[in-house]
């Protein structure tokens, strides 16, 4: 049995330790002020009585997060689905491995899906650059988050990486508990998702074997999440300008912040989930004599041609495509409406830009290639 005291910094909360952390939260001034905006109706005196009753970190996520989230959806999506053709039976646990597009609501809306479906929710890989007030670190963690370490040196990087490794197949293994962990460092701002093999080392680092059983013992599934609209795009096409004039520009913990409120509060459209079927059959027929490299090559390109595939396409993905490229190949996969819905969608998107030397031509490209990518990838699938 594994000693669960390495994982101290980065595990969710115990359900036993749930008592002091919860009287940690209700006593912060700042997570006050969050709680009287997400729960207007609320009072905080009200919360923190909800909030003792909860026995397990499962009990705290149906009594504050589903409801929360649920009404997320009820007001900002046209609503959300569940693929659930290749869903795993309830006790075999797996390790999601999915594409990337919102800072807190890709792994969210899947413990609701979940919840729904009469599933155990997930444990969530977050960055700790996230963890920027002591509450969000402590409502993580109550929300069965293990922690990312990024802001390391390299060879502190390199320990964490194992440790976090090893807590992966911990979770697997022995606590029977799938994960959700994204395919890249970051959200992949021009939605062109690809598998970081960095990602992949790191989830060999732990079990037991070579690179592939290792990678077996995690039983990978890639997922796909397709939002129609994401509200975060024109955030990320400014971002793509700042870096294109100031080439070392980064983020601020702000920005995170504001990414994080614009996912939550801005229109999405439509949303699909579809998950694949695990790889480790297709692991399995790897030859392992080849090279570490190869080996990760290999696998990075399963996963992304799972994402590809099984990305659900909106109308706007093929007016982007057409747009970008000046045709009308795709002309048969909207309406005129849709179109001039899209075209709207966009204009009004780039008006809430504000940039001092706002290149407006640039980002329009940036925006349409955001929704281009997708489509470009999956007919490379084809």
């Amino acid at each position: 049995m594994t000693d669960i005291s390495e994982f101290e910094e980065i595990r969710p909360y115990l359900d036993e330790e749930l008592p002091q952390v919860i009287e940690n939260l209700v006593a912060d001034p700042i997570f006050h002020k969050v709680e009287q905006s997400v729960f207007p109706d609320m009072p905080m005196d009200a919360f923190a009585a909800k909030a003792r009753t909860c026995k397990t970190k499962l009990d705290f996520q149906k009594a504050f997060c589903y409801p929360f989230l649920h009404n997320v959806i009820d007001r900002t999506t046209d609503g959300i689905q569940m693929d659930l053709t290749h869903l795993c039976a309830a006790d075999v646990p797996c390790t999601y491995v999915s594409n990337h597009r919102d800072i807190v609501l890709d792994s969210g809306f899947l413990d609701i899906m979940m919840i729904d479906h009469e599933r155990d929710t997930v444990e969530i890989a977050i960055g700790d650059n996230l963890l920027i007030y002591p509450w969000i670190s402590w409502f993580v963690r109550i929300n069965k988050s293990f922690i990312v370490q990024r802001q390391l040196s390299m060879r502190k990087m390199l320990e964490s990486s194992i440790r976090l490794s090893r807590y992966m197949h911990y979770c697997i293994n022995e606590k029977k508990q799938s994960i959700w962990i994204a395919q890249r460092e970051g959200r992949a701002k021009d939605s062109d998702d690809r598998t970081q093999e960095s990602v992949l080392k790191m989830c060999s680092m732990g079990g037991e074997g070579d690179v592939l059983d290792r990678l077996i013992q995690l039983n990978i599934v890639p997922l796909t999440v397709s939002y129609e609209y994401d509200p975060c795009d024109y955030l990320k096409a400014k971002e793509f300008q700042q870096k294109r004039d100031v080439p070392d520009f980064k983020k601020s913990p702000k920005d995170d912040l504001v990414n994080m409120n614009t996912g939550f509060l801005g229109y999405k459209g439509r949303i699909l989930y579809r998950l694949s079927l695990p790889l480790n059959a297709c692991l399995s027929q790897i030859d392992r004599s080849l090279p570490k490299s190869a080996i990760y090559q290999t696998i990075a390109t399963m996963i992304d041609r799972d994402i590809h595939s099984n990305y659900e396409l909106y109308p706007g993905n093929y007016v982007a495509l057409d747009l970008l490229e000046g045709t009308e190949k795709f002309s048969d996969k909207y309406t005129s409406e849709e179109k001039d819905r899209f075209i709207s969608y966009i204009q009004g998107q780039l008006a809430k830009i504000d940039l001092k030397n706002k290149d407006e031509a640039f980002l329009r490209i940036k925006l349409f290639q955001m929704y281009a990518n997708p489509l470009k990838n999956y007919l490379a699938t084809l």
